[in-house]
């Protein structure tokens, strides 16, 4: 994929896409000109935000369970009734997490697992392919906002490089964030810290205390914690509610990522 090193001024200043809002609009075309407030963790500076993918910046809308159903019919090992049922909760339960590593736990057998995973990366491209892919609202317009206020932002995801890649290309969202990182690229995937620390290190940033980390579950939660991120935020647009959320350890817990700005003082004059 290719990877935007532009400085935050170049990318403030791309055309707003057609139907932006007035805002996104005047961010795009005037923002060289024009100061950002500084994003901020109390009266700390952001340098780093760490956006999850499907649930939180992009709309799901059931995609990943309809893949895991086609995976398991074609890997060989779909679960009928109650069993089906458990395997769904499960599913639901560790959204957010590497998709190998749940093929794991519920196959219990590394060939079927490896075998399954690969099934769910290609039913999950096919109905990305078939069935369209969106962006939640306002997810293109803060990560423009972000970086334009001289915050670096990484997108992340459970998913494998290819599907990464096949949402990014959906989208069109290549070279929209600093730096986009899938599992296999990190080490080890969500609750571990790897994802959030490699983009730490991918970007540059100063430290975890600067870094903001964002996402719709709690393995996302508790990935930003573990990775020591100065701000955990859950987004209520993907698959936890948010006593789930806050549950697992987020420090604050929004309606969507759209909200993030103000959040962050960026809504500010």
């Amino acid at each position: 994929m290719t990877i935007d090193t532009s400085p935050a001024t170049e990318a403030a200043t791309a055309p707003a896409p057609a139907g932006a809002s007035a805002a996104a609009t005047a961010i795009a075309g005037a923002s060289a000109a024009v100061p950002h407030p500084t994003a901020r963790i109390g009266d700390r500076p952001v340098e780093l935000v760490v956006l999850d993918m499907a649930g939180t910046t992009v709309r799901d809308d059931g995609l990943v369970e309809r893949a895991f159903a086609l995976a398991a019919e074609r890997a060989g090992f779909a679960p009928e009734g109650e069993e089906r049922e458990r395997a769904l909760d499960y599913v639901r339960e560790t959204m957010g997490q590497s998709k190998i590593a749940v093929f794991r736990v519920l196959t219990g057998d590394e060939e079927l697992a490896q075998r399954a995973n690969a099934e769910f990366e290609g039913a999950y491209a096919e109905l990305v392919g078939e069935l369209g892919v969106s962006a939640i609202d306002g997810a293109l317009e803060t990560v423009r906002l972000l970086r334009a206020s001289g915050v670096a932002v990484a997108l992340t995801t459970g998913f494998a490089p290819s599907t990464r890649d096949a949402l990014l290309d959906a989208l069109g969202w290549h070279d929209l964030a600093d730096v986009a990182l899938a599992p296999a690229e990190a080490g080890r995937g969500r609750p571990h810290p790897d994802l959030p620390l490699t983009a730490l290190l991918r970007t540059g940033a100063g430290s975890v205390g600067s870094m903001v980390v964002v996402g719709d579950t709690q393995s996302d939660i508790g990935s930003g914690l573990a990775a020591g991120a100065g701000l955990v935020v859950g987004v209520l647009t993907g698959t936890h509610d948010r006593a789930e959320l806050e549950a697992a350890g987020a420090h604050a817990v929004i309606d969507s990522v759209a909200d993030l700005p103000a959040l962050l003082g960026l809504d500010e004059a």
